[in-house]
């Protein structure tokens, strides 16, 4: 990565663990695609109830070459980003088909149609 990896908490405190997690995620992520240029990386709880736990939202911003990827994981309705891992995991598998996807397309291994063929019904006449 030619810049340092930003990772910011909003309405969370820091925490050491997490980063290294989140540290973790972005090597595992450079197996994919190694020419990755910059990753910024937001955790938040956006709203605080109190009936409620605390809904984890992650954003990450990677740059690579001729793009820029913007991933929002934001809470689901069945609470599984009450733990702030699982939304960092999904997250980065988010990121991951992204960044495999535009690896793809610069290798030209996406799927070419064929321009001649059209779907249809072809009548036949007696």
């Amino acid at each position: 990565m030619q810049q340092p990896i930003q990772i910011s908490f909003r309405n969370v405190d820091p925490s050491e663990a997490v980063e290294a997690n989140i540290r973790s995620k972005i090597d595992w992520l450079e197996t994919f695609y190694d020419r990755i240029q910059s990753c910024r990386v937001v955790i938040e709880v956006p709203h605080r109830h109190r009936h409620q736990g605390r809904i984890y939202q992650v954003r990450l911003d990677l740059t690579v070459p001729g793009a820029e990827f913007v991933v929002n994981r934001e809470a689901g309705l069945n609470g599984a980003h009450e733990d702030v891992y699982v939304a960092i995991r999904d997250a980065f598998d988010a990121a991951r088909r992204r960044v495999e996807d535009y690896a793809r397309r610069q290798r030209g291994e996406t799927k070419a149609h064929d321009a001649t063929a059209r779907p249809g019904v072809t009548r036949h006449f007696i």
